[in-house]
């Protein structure tokens, strides 16, 4: 990457409120082509200016770098197998949250799951192991279902969920999993239509987990009915376990939706950009 002088990269900044279009576009692609490391110098400008102007297209700048990173990182995340949920939406939580460390993240993961281990028992049957997860995550550190703000986009933010406990029935899903995942139990996501689920899937027990009612146990039949009652028929998808490709993929849905309500459409179609690097188009 080039690298460029106090100097250049003044006279650069200020020439982003020049009246001719072609040579503020040159101006702008030759900052982006400079990538993350001029961010900082960036937002320095945008403080010491008092140029409106060119703090709206600083502001644009940073915020195109910034999406051109996530977009980098969501696709590495995407070609590894996205083995690694956690990694997956901490990527996706910095589109709102671009300061967002991940070791923040998993740090504050790690402590909710010390939380549910201390107070676990691997002897219990797998009814009892979920129930006791279940009193730790809902009563105790009380996760709960948003249901005031249910399309914020915060509730797709698995920093925001981690910070106010708040969320929608994929976020919860997706803290109960880790947690359970790293208990070393056989608990995966299941995408059923309108309300994403969790399933306990072991030769000796196979049961549902709605994290979105406090952990509410039910049984295949009860997912039967549940399609019967959306006049959906039944396919394999909704009753087995999904990847965290599926699970990334549903939270962009969830944002897109949030923000088509909040008529943020911009942010629509950002977020359909990154839905497309783990979704391409089938030609």
């Amino acid at each position: 990457m080039e690298k460029l002088s106090e100097s250049e990269l003044n006279a650069l900044v200020s020439l982003l409120d020049d009246t001719d279009r072609e040579v503020k576009d040159h101006v702008k692609d030759k900052i982006i082509s400079l990538g993350n490391d001029v961010i900082p110098f960036l937002e320095k400008k945008w403080e010491s200016s008092f140029n409106p102007d060119i703090q709206k297209e600083i502001e644009e700048l940073v915020h195109q770098l910034q999406f051109d990173l996530l977009k980098e990182r969501l696709g590495q995340w995407k070609a590894s197998g996205g083995k690694d949920l956690l990694k997956g939406l901490w990527i996706i939580n910095t589109y709102q949250y671009p300061d967002l460390e991940f070791e923040t993240l998993n740090a504050e993961m790690n402590q909710i799951y010390f939380e549910v281990w201390t107070g676990f028992n691997a002897e219990v049957s797998p009814y009892d192991q979920i129930r006791l997860i279940n009193s730790i995550l809902f009563s105790q550190l009380r996760f709960s279902a948003n249901t005031k703000n249910f399309h914020s986009p915060g509730n797709s933010m698995i920093s925001n969920v981690l910070d106010t406990r708040r969320g929608n029935p994929i976020s919860l899903c997706s803290v109960y999993y880790l947690v359970a995942q790293k208990l070393g139990l056989p608990v995966y996501g299941v995408n059923l239509p309108n309300l994403f689920v969790l399933t306990y899937k072991a030769p000796e027990a196979m049961f549902y987990i709605n994290a979105f009612n406090k952990g509410l146990i039910f049984s295949r039949q009860d997912v039967n009915n549940y399609l019967e009652h959306l006049k959906i028929s039944p396919k394999d998808e909704f009753f087995e376990p999904c990847t965290h490709l599926d699970i990334a993929k549903r939270t962009l849905r969830n944002l897109i939706v949030s923000f088509d309500k909040l008529g943020e459409p911009e942010k629509v179609e950002e977020v359909r950009e990154l839905l497309l690097i783990l979704e391409p188009p089938v030609i």
